[in-house]
């Protein structure tokens, strides 16, 4: 990491007994006025998008006159709470995963899910369950890293398969890589049936876009894996992603979350917004590639990709 590598292991001995912010007793009342630190914490959830998210944040926020620290935390049990507690200022975050955790946190875990396809109202939930606790949730971008399903190249071009619909038209027999809760989550299994009208024969456990889940497509045991938009190695797999035409997955899109006390002036959200104008979910699938198969460091990587967008001088 850039800077501040040994605040990681201090924020983990210490968040545990950290404040958590405002009380959900206060639920709906924010009395701290939008801040402006020179100082900002910038945290990554320790898997690589998340990583150059976070670098490229920094960068813009240095660039915008502020200093900054990068701090990995990869729980969100621990980055949340600190983020509330102003240990950490910035995080990137995902729009309909991080309304669920949220919900689920004030509501309890059997809380019907508020996170949807549908994007603005995704985040009207998302703010709402934000607002209370300190933070603020910054306008999403145009990347999007949600759920996604891939054939193999030549089964899709034998098929004519472009969309999930096309598979479902076409009545073929479809065995499916993914995890093992595939077949009672909404978005998998289930979804595939009711949405699009596939027929899935079974489900066959072998994780969430994992070498041996792609592998097992690639050699036709299995016909469709569950993936990611971002993923950065179906090429290497002879795989295509099959458009979900019509919006199954839940709005993933990559949104800022700020503390409010901290870092809700509108310095941060200009700074930030630079980014969002331009980011593309084919971007961030590029910039993975080259930290997870080219193994360049994801600041080079972040650093590059901002200076060729005119974001930064070279």
């Amino acid at each position: 990491m850039r800077r501040g590598a040994v605040l990681a292991v201090l924020l983990l001995l210490t968040l545990t007994g950290c404040s958590t912010g405002p009380s959900l007793e206060t639920q709906g009342e924010v009395t701290a006025p939008p801040g402006d630190s020179h100082h900002l914490t910038v945290g990554s959830a320790g898997f690589t998008e998340s990583d150059l998210l976070a670098q490229m944040y920094a960068l813009l926020l240095d660039h915008a006159g502020y200093s900054t620290t990068l701090l990995t935390v990869s729980n969100r049990e621990l980055y949340e709470p600190a983020l509330e507690s102003g240990q950490i200022d910035v995080v990137p975050e995902y729009a309909a995963t991080f309304a669920d955790w949220l919900n689920a946190k004030a509501n309890g875990a059997d809380a019907p899910p508020v996170g949807s396809p549908d994007l603005d109202a995704t985040m009207k939930a998302l703010r709402r369950l934000a607002t209370p606790r300190g933070l603020t949730v910054l306008p999403p971008g145009r990347a999007v890293d949600q759920n996604a399903f891939a054939v193999s190249r030549a089964y899709a071009d034998k098929h004519h398969l472009r969309t999930l619909s096309d598979l479902g038209r076409s009545g073929l027999p479809v065995r499916l890589a993914a995890g093992d809760e595939c077949v009672q989550r909404p978005y998998c299994e289930p979804g595939l049936k009711k949405v699009y009208g596939i027929d899935i024969t079974a489900v066959d456990p072998k994780g969430v876009g994992t070498t041996q889940a792609k592998r097992a497509v690639q050699n036709g045991q299995d016909q469709m894996v569950l993936t990611t938009t971002t993923d950065a190695t179906l090429d290497q797999f002879g795989l295509v992603i099959l458009a979900d035409d019509k919006h199954l997955q839940n709005a993933d899109y990559v949104v800022p979350v700020v503390n409010r006390s901290r870092a809700g002036g509108e310095r941060t959200t200009k700074a930030l917004d630079r980014l969002n104008k331009v980011l593309t979910t084919a971007d961030l699938a590029a910039m993975n590639q080259q930290v997870d198969s080219w193994r360049r460091l994801p600041e080079d990587v972040a650093r590059t990709y901002l200076e060729d967008k005119g974001l930064l001088k070279k």
